[in-house]
């Protein structure tokens, strides 16, 4: 890319949000949000571990994704590290980089609020135009899917199967089948 076009070039920014209240204590939840754990709870997840000195997320923690028909491969980091209350990613590709932020709020009864912002923003027009198409809906849809997987792993133990989420196949974009 030359000068005029990086001068000439003006960045999309979208900021998507969703809350989930679990059946689960903060202490239960939050070692779930790590690049190792999602395995227990997210069938299509994959991730290449760089670095975690302890083995699972931490302050610094790097790790690489490459989800199909998402925005090219991307490297991970855990940016901010505060357990069990909030846990922060920025996630960089050739594209785009989105933040992502986790806070959990502990409610009466030993439950907890789950916050999930992502802040998506474009580094080239193919970035942005994947950050113009990602709306409110499709973020809406992607992380319901995501927040049932967790809910269900909580209730139960056990992995929710893509294939008992109705409209599941094709949705989540780190689907590998």
């Amino acid at each position: 890319m030359n000068k005029d076009a990086v001068d000439k070039f003006v960045a999309a920014r979208v900021v998507r949000e969703i809350a989930r209240d679990l059946n689960a204590t903060r202490e239960r939840v939050f070692p779930l949000l790590c690049p190792v754990r999602e395995y227990e709870w997210i069938e299509p997840w994959r991730c290449d571990l760089v670095y975690a000195a302890s083995g699972v997320a931490e302050a610094g923690c790097v790790f690489r994704t490459d989800f199909p028909g998402d925005c090219g491969p991307e490297v991970w980091v855990v940016c901010r590290y505060e357990p069990p209350v909030r846990i922060e990613f920025v996630r960089v590709g050739p594209h785009r980089t989105v933040k992502m932020e986790i806070v959990l709020e502990e409610l009466p009864g030993g439950r907890t609020r789950s916050l999930w912002r992502h802040e998506l923003t474009g580094l080239d027009p193919e970035g942005n135009a994947w950050v113009a198409q990602y709306g409110n809906e499709t973020h809406a849809r992607e992380m319901g899917m995501c927040l049932d997987m967790l809910a269900h792993f909580l209730d139960t133990g056990r992995m929710l199967p893509l294939a008992e989420i109705p409209g599941a196949s094709g949705v989540l974009r780190f689907d590998h089948r």
